[in-house]
């Protein structure tokens, strides 16, 4: 993981410049360079993506979409969550090049390389641009974390480890086993 450091702020028309084979995120103004992750961090998004997919197909809530997919927020924030989900009521922000505006529900699974970002610089972005539910997934520690935004500030919910089974105030009905998310 790098910070491309030059003093100079960035915008979406620098981060559209970046090269294609290259995760980068837009954070803050800053364009960072994120390493690919390890093969067990997909295999648990994989996972929770599979479930939410499920979920949301079935019941007809939305769309769910996985990284690399943008999520422009405003000119110096452009995140690439590990998973998001923008209900029907919202679909709209789903552009032909990126999502534009806040989904409702944004996972981020922590690797060693992003863990700071996203547990810090992130958490503090999505709960300003009012995404409502923010899940943090600690593949190492098999533990999941519900944020639940409450006057412009992720509020813990609650904490699940791996042998609960997590349930969203966001979207009522899922319930997805911890155990099987993190079972490699």
């Amino acid at each position: 993981m790098g910070v491309i450091n030059d003093k100079k702020k960035y915008t979406y028309e620098d981060y559209l410049k970046t090269p294609e084979d290259v995760r980068f995120e837009l954070i803050e103004g800053n364009l960072i360079v994120t390493p690919s992750p390890v093969p067990y961090h997909q295999w648990v998004v994989k996972n929770l993506l599979y479930e939410l997919e499920r979920f949301v197909r079935k019941n007809k809530v939305g769309k769910v979409f996985d990284a690399p997919c943008d999520v422009y927020l405003d000119e110096e924030n452009v995140l690439q969550p590990d998973i998001l989900f923008i209900s029907n009521e919202r679909i709209d922000i789903i552009g032909e090049k990126k999502i534009e505006g806040a989904p409702e529900l944004v996972i981020e699974v922590l690797s060693e390389s992003t863990a700071y970002r996203d547990l810090v610089k992130k958490k503090k972005i999505y709960a300003k641009f009012g995404v409502k539910e923010y899940w943090i997934v600690d593949p190492i520690e098999k533990t999941l974390d519900i944020y639940f935004l409450k006057e412009n500030i992720f509020e813990l919910k609650e904490k699940f480890y791996s042998n609960d089974i997590v349930v969203s105030l966001l979207l009522p009905g899922l319930k997805i086993k911890l155990s099987e998310i993190f079972e490699f």
